[in-house]
């Protein structure tokens, strides 16, 4: 006579629930293996690109350290671009955030509104860029436009679903006043959404920042250009200066930032 063993149906039970997770992971990995052979991916020539790196990685020690003079001035237009582009692309997102908001915009202005912020969204800066290069040249200004409107697909959307977000019967509270559209906006939307927004534009900024390197290599000019430049003359000493230059601007705005909101969603008070 046999004993059948107690723990055999959860076993049994313990395979069925691992099977499920067990071909997902399956096809994901099918998936990657196939994504991987399509893009040529080969683990050989990653290891042979990583030495090579190496070796190429020495000549950016150490840094030239004459050169931080000179690229001051580059370092300086990075932040000025963040720091123009940032104001107006929120003063655009403002705009464009409420008039696609379902519950304070008519549909016929909802409609395209969103679809202007999903095109954007869709468009990264530096395609935008390129195209105001063709157009207007190469230089900061170009930079400047590209990060304006790249932040209104960004902050654009973030406050038209912090509006639709907004409790209907805070609108109605004043709406039943005999408000205005306009009136309801200033008085209810507004109040209600402001901190978020300005916490949201504030990061806009550091991420306008780290933009702005990018598309400087691009054509927009600032310590982007200079480190493009530097590399694509094998001046490694001087591009690894320009390297430490862009870190220090990447975290004293993410520093930065970081303090701003905070104040921001303390209702000005730091803990």
């Amino acid at each position: 006579m046999t004993t059948r063993d107690p723990l055999e149906p959860n076993r049994a039970s313990g395979l069925r629930r691992m099977r499920r997770p067990a071909l997902v992971a399956l096809a994901l990995g099918l998936v990657v293996y196939w994504a991987a052979a399509q893009c040529n991916v080969s683990p050989s020539e990653l290891v042979d690109g990583a030495v090579r790196g190496l070796e190429v990685l020495v000549f950016f020690f150490s840094p030239d350290w004459h050169a931080l003079p000179e690229l001051a001035g580059p370092a300086l237009v990075t932040v000025l671009l963040a720091a123009v582009a940032t104001p107006l692309g929120v003063a655009l997102s403002a705009v464009f955030g409420l008039a696609a908001a379902r519950n304070v915009a008519p549909g016929w202005l909802r409609t395209p509104a969103r679809m202007l912020i999903g095109l954007e969204r869709a468009l990264p800066e530096i395609i935008i860029l390129l195209l105001l290069v063709a157009a207007l040249g190469v230089g900061p200004f170009p930079g400047v436009i590209a990060l304006a409107l790249g932040s209104i697909g960004m902050l654009g959307k973030l406050l038209a679903d912090s509006v639709e977000e907004i409790d209907a019967r805070v609108l109605e509270s004043v709406e039943t006043v005999g408000a205005t559209r306009w009136q309801v906006i200033r008085h209810a939307v507004i109040p209600e959404v402001l901190p978020s927004f300005l916490a949201n534009a504030i990061f806009r900024f550091e991420v306008n920042i780290r933009a702005s390197v990018l598309l400087g290599a691009v054509g927009a000019g600032g310590i982007g250009f200079e480190l493009s430049k530097a590399m694509s003359l094998l001046e490694y000493e001087r591009a690894m200066s320009a390297v430490l230059l862009t870190l220090a601007l990447v975290f004293g705005a993410e520093r930065v930032s970081d303090f701003l909101r905070r104040r921001v969603l303390d209702g000005g008070r730091l803990r």
